[in-house]
């Protein structure tokens, strides 16, 4: 079974960290494409992070130079580690894989990248 579940979502204020981990399951990790995305309410899901096969990375200008996307292929886990959080990083975050994705300069990851979901786990960002 194809599976996708994050974990590690939670209340911080504002300048402290969180990592988010993504346990990969059912499909050949180390194969895969990955990226984070988050919604906050009222907001389209957006890009956050992605990681490809190379472990090149592309980050959203709103969170590069505070956000590190990175996969262990030890536990099939991808990781977002989330630092100096601000409360426009509100959302709930969402892991993405897909065999085809590979990582472009300067193109934050797209929904339609991307077939493989996991649920989602809540970051609230308190000031």
């Amino acid at each position: 079974q194809v599976q996708l579940v994050e974990s590690g979502g939670g209340s911080v204020q504002a300048g402290g960290s969180l990592r988010l981990s993504c346990a990969a399951s059912g499909f050949s990790f180390r194969s895969y494409g990955m990226a984070w995305f988050r919604q906050a309410p009222g907001k389209e899901r957006e890009g956050v992070a992605g990681i490809d096969t190379l472990r090149r990375t592309v980050f959203a200008g709103s969170v590069a130079g505070r956000f590190t996307i990175s996969k262990d292929y030890a536990s099939d886990t991808l990781y977002l580690q989330m630092n100096s959080l601000k409360p426009e990083d509100t959302a709930m975050y969402y892991c993405a894989a897909d065999f085809a994705y590979w990582v472009s300069p300067s193109r934050v990851p797209i929904e339609n990248d991307f077939r493989i979901w996991g649920q989602g786990t809540q970051v609230t960002v308190s000031s």
